[in-house]
């Protein structure tokens, strides 16, 4: 898939700029699913972003998904440090601190 193809891609980057306060260019596309007791906890597209002058990582993973009665979008961009190697990983993390906070 080439950056032209990818919808919003300036958007995720304003994300990304709001939420970790640097700049970043696309690299690829990454479809995930992620299960838990065989049930999909989790599936679409993970955007992958080089970071420009982040202090501690390099690479930022970003997705969104829907609100439930809403038109409005989650956005998540989790950065690759720590245990955090992988767009995989980073779905697994996200989802675990939506249900630290009760909101999954």
């Amino acid at each position: 898939m080439n950056k032209k193809s990818v919808l919003g891609t300036k958007a995720l980057q304003n994300v990304i700029l709001d939420l970790h306060g640097c700049k970043s260019t696309w690299v690829r596309s990454v479809p995930i699913k992620e299960t838990f007791d065989a049930e999909t906890a989790w599936e679409g597209v993970v955007q992958v972003f080089d970071l420009e002058g982040h202090p501690t990582a390099k690479r930022c993973y970003v997705w969104s998904h829907s609100i439930v009665d809403s038109k409005k979008r989650k956005f998540f961009a989790v950065l690759q440090q720590g245990p955090v190697k992988s767009p995989q990983d980073a779905v697994k993390a996200a989802i675990v601190n939506e249900i630290r906070k009760g909101q999954y």
